[in-house]
């Protein structure tokens, strides 16, 4: 594999980086639009063909040093999935470093979540995404990407923005409080300010990228109409950055379309912009 962004290979080895970035690539639960594991190779593809130096930030995050670890591929089950992905996730941030993770779909997220709620007492998950995922169960099993949130909504401080699909039966684990729907917020930003003062001070941010409308990301295995903006999600990214302490994040859900890069490049840009925030605004 080559190295994140095709940067230099001082900068992509385990001892120097301060950043992990962990490949999930698994598709096992989706019921609809298939394709989420490839899409981590699809990241890295648009991550070498963007420039380094953020405008916004004035840097090149990438010199604080990005380690790919190695990928998870145990799909046997989502059970076995789960548990993979929460061992690994336990034993990276035991080594202090900057954890962040690409899916695969959303099922990877809840083994992720757990090994940091168990790290970080008072812990807030800030979900950004099209869809509630707090199903306490889907298809047989608690590890499916409908769920992807539920465990979450129990140990951690749910905060849930962008949201507009879900099933009647996830109503008894949503808080309207602490959910601002993808309806209630269009043309609005007050609600920027009103989530983050709801969030701790540690904050793990998890993207399903459907959260954006399919205008800007359609590679995406549901995308649902009405959804976020670049500017108006980067705006407020930036916002949690700077008053919270990020801890971790991942970004699940891209489904590459052959022949169109944008979803990719979207990806891409998003994550370098998360880190370019982290190590230059954030806390």
């Amino acid at each position: 594999m080559t190295n994140y962004a095709g940067i230099e290979d001082k900068y992509a080895q385990f001892e120097t980086a301060s950043i992990l970035l962990q490949s999930i690539p698994y598709d096992g639960t989706s019921t609809w639009g298939k394709g989420a594991d490839k899409g981590f190779q699809a990241f890295l593809n648009a991550s070498e063909n963007m420039e380094l130096y953020d405008i916004e930030t004035d840097s090149e995050v990438f010199e604080h040093g990005v380690f790919i670890v190695p990928e998870i591929r145990e799909n046997t089950s989502p059970e076995a999935m789960y548990n993979a992905v929460y061992q690994a996730s336990k034993k990276h941030l035991a080594t202090g470093k900057f954890l962040t993770s690409f899916g695969g779909e959303h099922s990877v997220s809840i083994g992720i979540i757990r090994a940091f709620y168990e790290k970080y007492d008072n812990l807030t998950v800030l979900q950004l995404d099209a869809h509630a995922d707090l199903r306490k169960d889907y298809h047989g099993t608690p590890y499916n990407h409908a769920c992807a949130l539920h465990d979450a909504s129990k140990h951690t401080n749910l905060i849930q923005v962008g949201i507009r699909s879900m099933d009647s039966c996830e109503k008894e684990y949503l808080n309207p409080a602490k959910c601002f729907f993808a309806e209630n917020i269009y043309g609005q930003n007050q609600w920027m300010q009103q989530s983050i003062d709801l969030m701790s001070d540690k904050v793990y941010i998890t993207i399903d990228l459907d959260v954006f409308d399919p205008a800007v990301l359609p590679g995406t295995g549901t995308p649902e109409p009405g959804g976020l903006l670049w500017n108006q999600t980067i705006q407020y990214l930036r916002k949690v950055f700077e008053q919270k302490e990020v801890v971790g994040f991942d970004l699940v859900e891209l489904a590459p379309i052959v022949g169109h890069k944008a979803s990719e490049f979207l990806a891409a840009k998003l994550y370098y912009k998360m880190l370019s925030y982290k190590y230059n605004l954030g806390k």
